[in-house]
């Protein structure tokens, strides 16, 4: 991936006046998204992330801070001057339109001879396996068929950043998360920076370069999958990104003679297992079969308790009450910043 940068964020803030003051929806957001890659905006409702993004398309204006697009100042640009395109989650086509129609639109309105419009608008619905689809209306399509056509609209125009608001939200999982790994395969092929706003962990792990998880209107960290889901920078992250079990107070001091925070993920830990390193005696209170793996929830004899993800491979689980040994190889213990 190019270390040219795309798109360029600073001291970008956002406020909204409402009956009763002022709400403050983005608070000074610096942030480098670089040439061709896959970034997602992670964060629960109102932390920021989509109204940053509504930001760089042009939809909202920002209090203060700048947005520049390749190198060149974009901030009080209107949309249609920004070389982006925006993807939203009601796909927002046309009914009455064919397929093809549909993605021809945006070239169109800019005057594209009609030859080298339904040549480019054919490519692009190639580029998302949909070339024999064409003649057919919208409303003749699944609801991953339908999303990849307004992909294929967005793409047809060539922008140097696509962005995507929560895309795949209306579908079911088996669909959604089908299209996770179809999308992060278009865009290595096309190779245009994507900008992907999401509220869910799994999707941000599966399909982005780097993540910005987003709380209160500001980036709590920024980094890779592996970065952001391992070593977590602050309590906020360990808890939002997937599941983390928080060891502190007593329990941190009886087990690790700290007073630190200390995050364990779940399937880090085994239950009645050759010791890894650390062990510690508790007590099953709870049981839940979830698939893949066995959850368990234990207290601990030190205090507190633990949540252990068990991989379900036709060993019999442990029974609620039952008298357990916990452990994990403190390798994966990891120190969480105040």
């Amino acid at each position: 991936m190019s270390q040219a940068v795309a798109i360029s964020l600073r001291g970008l803030r956002k406020e909204f006046r409402t009956p009763t003051g002022v709400t403050t929806a983005v608070d000074g957001v610096d942030l480098d998204v670089f040439d061709g890659e896959f970034l997602t905006l992670l964060g629960p409702s109102g932390s920021g992330k989509t109204t940053v993004l509504r930001m760089i398309a042009g939809f909202e204006l920002p209090t203060a801070g700048s947005i520049t697009l390749d190198g060149r100042d974009v901030t009080k640009m209107p949309p249609f001057d920004r070389d982006v395109n925006t993807v939203f989650q009601d796909y927002a086509l046309f009914p009455h339109m064919t397929v093809l129609q549909n993605i021809e639109y945006g070239l169109r309105v800019k005057k594209v001879p009609g030859p080298e419009r339904r040549r480019r608008a054919q490519e692009a619905l190639d580029s998302v396996a949909l070339g024999g689809f064409g003649d057919r209306r919208p409303t003749q399509l699944s609801g991953g068929q339908r999303q990849r056509v307004a992909l294929a609209r967005a793409l047809v125009n060539r922008p140097k950043v696509l962005l995507l608001d929560e895309p795949l939200g209306a579908l079911d999982l088996k669909l959604r998360e089908h299209m996770q790994l179809e999308l992060k395969e278009i865009q290595r092929e096309v190779g245009i920076t994507f900008v992907f706003v999401t509220h869910d962990q799994d999707e941000a792990l599966t399909m982005s370069d780097r993540i910005a998880v987003f709380n209160a209107g500001r980036i709590e960290q920024l980094g890779s999958a592996t970065d952001v889901y391992d070593h977590p920078a602050s309590e906020f992250v360990a808890g939002f990104v997937g599941t983390s079990n928080l060891v502190r107070g007593e329990a941190a001091r009886a087990l690790f003679g700290s007073d630190e925070t200390v995050s364990i993920r779940p399937e880090k830990i085994a239950i009645d297992a050759p010791s890894a390193g650390r062990d510690v005696r508790g007590r099953i209170r709870d049981v839940s079969y979830v698939g893949s793996v066995t959850r368990y929830v234990i207290d601990l004899a030190p205090g507190g308790s633990l949540i252990a993800e068990i991989a379900n491979t036709g060993v019999p689980v442990q029974a609620k009450g039952q008298d357990v040994t916990l452990t994990w190889n403190p390798v994966h213990e990891y120190r969480v910043p105040n």
